[in-house]
């Protein structure tokens, strides 16, 4: 009897604390950190920026701080952040990457599904199929027939082994049913340099990278990976690969919010109804669309949908992963 009246009360003491410690969240001397496990000034560090001015003000003014933890296609920078005191402080802004990297790594010291608490999701990134200017086509059927008639001498660049261009590349070769000789590089910024220049012939990688190059036709573009067409100027007329003979295909980068596994629940909510003020402020939408990012606006933004969404993720890119048998480790 002793022992349960012992731990009734210790229960009731952590939940007394646990509530008085969410209505002091985020204390005003402190500050909150995104982790991002990319480059500081590429695609992910941009939104995590965006978000880190727009969560300032749903959050009572707190000082939120970018820190840009890199290495092994996310891995360390995610790690970080799994072993971080759950408390609201650590966060992770993550891409796609949550989704591919349990089947790229086959050794990882954390657990995508079980180590984390889900926020939302941010923002969503088409990608667009572009090529050296010198190509001779100019549309996506055109495409089609020089890469059969070419067929083993074609090959496809990307920013390195796991990234969205790796991962767009990899998902069109098997669509296609088509093998290319894939050359990676340590980044976009090489890659592309390379695709303009003439030194590789194909490849598949987000607005956020391509659209620019594209106006300035540095390259040639077949086509986008939505559903939909998008409504960029640019980029309006270039046709679904799903409406050019690809079906069912569509990729796009996105974005989530993460917290250490244990964060305690009121510090959770506190976080994601500040997301969702946040994913509503017209500065940060048009910033997103600045970058030719949708902002989240479905039912994603919740922590279960998030969750949801990520494990079908990682079911749809862990069966094109398997199918190429490249891995990162």
């Amino acid at each position: 009897m002793k022992n349960s009246f012992k731990f009734a009360v210790a229960a009731v003491a952590a939940t007394l604390a646990c509530g008085t410690f969410a209505q002091d969240f985020p204390a005003k001397d402190r500050p909150i950190t995104i982790v991002v496990p990319f480059a500081a000034g590429g695609p992910t560090d941009r939104v995590a920026r965006d978000l880190a001015e727009a969560l300032r003000k749903p959050m009572g003014g707190a000082n939120v701080v970018i820190d840009n933890a890199v290495g092994a296609g996310s891995s360390i920078g995610t790690a970080k952040v799994a072993r971080a005191t759950p408390d609201g402080y650590t966060l992770l802004l993550n891409h796609i990457a949550m989704a591919t990297m349990p089947a790229l790594y086959r050794k990882l010291s954390f657990n995508v599904a079980n180590d984390f608490e889900y926020l939302g999701i941010l923002n969503d990134v088409p990608m667009t199929l572009i090529a050296r200017p010198t190509i001779p086509a100019n549309n996506y059927k055109e495409l089609t027939t020089w890469i059969a008639q070419n067929k083993g001498k074609v090959n496809l660049g990307n920013a390195g082994l796991g990234a969205a261009s790796h991962l767009c590349g990899l998902m069109f070769q098997n669509a296609i049913q088509t093998e290319m000789t894939t050359i990676s590089y340590k980044g976009t910024a090489p890659a592309m340099t390379d695709l303009i220049g003439g030194q590789i012939d194909l490849m598949c990688d987000q607005t956020t990278n391509t659209t620019s190059q594209i106006e300035g036709k540095k390259v040639k573009a077949f086509a986008v990976t939505t559903s939909k067409r998008l409504t960029t100027p640019s980029l309006k007329d270039l046709p679904t690969l799903a409406e050019a003979g690809v079906p069912n295909f569509e990729v796009t980068i996105w974005h989530g919010l993460y917290a250490p596994k244990g964060t305690p629940a009121p510090v959770l909510a506190k976080i994601n109804e500040a997301v969702k003020a946040a994913l509503k402020d017209p500065e940060f939408i048009k910033k997103q669309e600045g970058l030719g990012a949708v902002v989240a606006a479905d039912k994603r933004i919740e922590p279960a949908e998030h969750k949801k969404f990520v494990q079908a993720e990682m079911d749809k890119w862990g069966a094109v992963i398997k199918a190429a048998g490249t891995y990162a480790d």
